[in-house]
Parts: structure tokens; sequence; C-alpha cells
């Protein structure tokens, strides 16, 4: 039987709680949200996005569609998002890109949020501002919410360093990904710690000088035999051969681009085809070691990288 003062005490404590464990920082990380590649949804793979949670704030590489599911899903903290890295404008890497700092704001986001991207970015904002005003002035009334049209900026990406702030570097290489000509790969410097993105490229110097020496390179791949098949039946085989060649990465291809920048760790994501069952974890890694001796990590959904 407890006395009052006891309850009285344990009570107190218990408030104090949720106090302690929220004033816990949240370590960096580095998440791979989605690992398939194109624009149709599949079964196997969500669509492509990275996190990296660095002094506290949450930063999210490509925004495919269901992004803010996978952060959840990750444990990440929507509230701490600060920044948005979009690659380029195709649909499975720029679809949540304003739908997610919205997703985040309907629950604890309060602070200001930048979207970066190509040339086209400002005027996407404002026509998705637009088409988002209802649900944002009904839950600004309803809710008492702050104006999310007041948090969201948007800077359009051009080579060079986008961000040099907090100990955080972070820098934009135009890469070759035809017909886009603004398409963007990103390198993270922090604490001694690298990351670069691919986003979409054909193999080209640019990425290779952005990605020198880095602890990681997350690269976009595709398998050659299993997407010849997968195109097969397409009316428009040729020209969609034809392009996916042309502007993307085969896995051989990313262990040379690996190999050349030197980098410590080669992670495979966007994979293509990203719904074949058949094609292994072990394909894709021998593929892209025939030229790369370093660390191969064949990514998966919501795998953590330690950094």
């Amino acid at each position: 039987m407890h006395t009052r003062r006891q309850l009285i005490a344990m009570a107190a404590g218990a408030a104090l709680v949720p106090r302690r464990l929220a004033a816990q920082p949240v370590p960096d990380q580095l998440v791979l949200l989605g690992t398939g590649g194109g624009p149709t949804p599949k079964a196997l793979r969500a669509a492509p996005a990275m996190a990296l949670m660095i002094g506290g704030q949450l930063h999210i590489i490509d925004a495919g569609n269901g992004v803010a599911r996978q952060a959840a899903l990750a444990g990440l903290p929507l509230k701490n998002l600060a920044h948005v890295w979009i690659t380029h404008l195709h649909n499975d890497h720029v679809a949540d890109a304003f739908t997610l700092p919205w997703l985040a704001w309907s629950g604890a986001l309060t602070t200001p949020v930048t979207v970066h991207g190509p040339r086209g970015m400002k005027q996407m904002a404002r026509d998705w501002l637009r088409f988002a005003r209802v649900d944002i002035e009904t839950r600004m009334a309803d809710e008492g919410r702050p104006d999310l049209r007041k948090m969201i900026s948007v800077a359009e990406v051009q080579p060079g360093v986008q961000l040099d702030a907090g100990g955080l570097k972070v820098a934009a290489a135009r890469v070759e990904h035809p017909p886009l000509f603004d398409s963007f790969a990103y390198r993270f410097d922090w604490a001694g710690k690298s990351v670069v993105w691919s986003g979409d490229t054909r193999p080209c110097q640019a990425l290779i000088d952005l990605a020198q020496g880095a602890d990681y390179l997350v690269q976009e791949v595709m398998y050659l035999p299993a997407m010849e098949r997968l195109i097969q039946a397409e009316s428009n085989a040729p020209s969609l051969r034809a392009h996916l060649l042309a502007s993307h990465t085969l896995a051989e291809q990313a262990g040379e681009i690996a190999a050349a920048a030197g980098v410590k760790t080669l992670v495979l994501s966007h994979f293509v085809p990203g719904g074949d069952a058949s094609v292994t974890d072990e394909m894709w890694r021998d593929s892209a070691a025939r030229a790369f001796s370093g660390s191969i990590v064949v990514g998966r959904d919501l795998m953590r990288l330690a950094l």
C-alpha cells in the first residue's frame, strides 16, 4: 500500500519520462527509404528516396510516391524535416516533394522546410500550394496550425555548393540524364563523413569527380538481361531500350564509377527492374564487383547504414 506522498512522487517521476525521452538527440543516420526505379508502382520496392539525419535535422533526398509513410516506417521524426533535395523532375523522384512537408505539417512539423531542385521547382511549388489551399486554410482555422505556405521555401539548384552551415556542406553536380538537362547528384559532407546520391545518370565524369573518396556512393543501377525481358512486350520497346541505355547506369558501370571515384562503399539502389524477384542480390553484387573491389551493399527498402 503506497502512501499519498509516495503516489505523488511516482506520478511526478512518470510525468518526467516523456520529457527526458524527447530531449534525447536523434543520432545521425542514413536510411534507404525506397530503392525501386521508374514510375510504375512496385510490390517489392518503394519509389526512390533516401533519408539523412544530420545534427538533428532530417534531409530527404528525392521524394518518390509514399516517402512520408516510408519515413514513418523507418521511425524517422518528420517534425525534424528541414530539407528536401530533388535530383530531377521525373515523377518517380519528385511526386511527393511538397506532399511530404504537407503531411509532416499535418503532424508535428512547425519549422521551415527548404525544397531544393532543378529549374521548374518554384513554379511547381506555386501550382502545388494552390492545389493544397483548401486543406491548408481549413487546418489553420480549425486546428490552429501555422501557415504552411510561409514555411516552405524553394531553392533552384545549379552546380556547386548548395548549403554550407552548421558543419554540413552540400554540393551538387549536373549529371547526364538525357533528355533532361537539369539532373543532379548531391554530396553531403559533415563531421568527417560523406554520402553521395547519384540521382539518375549514365556514367559521367561529373559524378566521378563529385564522389571522390566518399564513404558511400548510393548509385542507381540496371540489370540488362532482366531489363530486356521486362520491356520486350512493350509496344515502344526499341525507343524505351534506347532511352534506358542512354540515360541510366548498368550495374557493371556502377562498379566502374565507384572504382574511378575511390569510394569506400558502393550502395546499389534505384533498381531497374525493381520488381523482378528472379534478379538476386548476388547477381546485382557480382555485376558491380567486376570493376569494384571495395564494399558493395545491395540496397533494400528501410535499410539503415552506419555512419
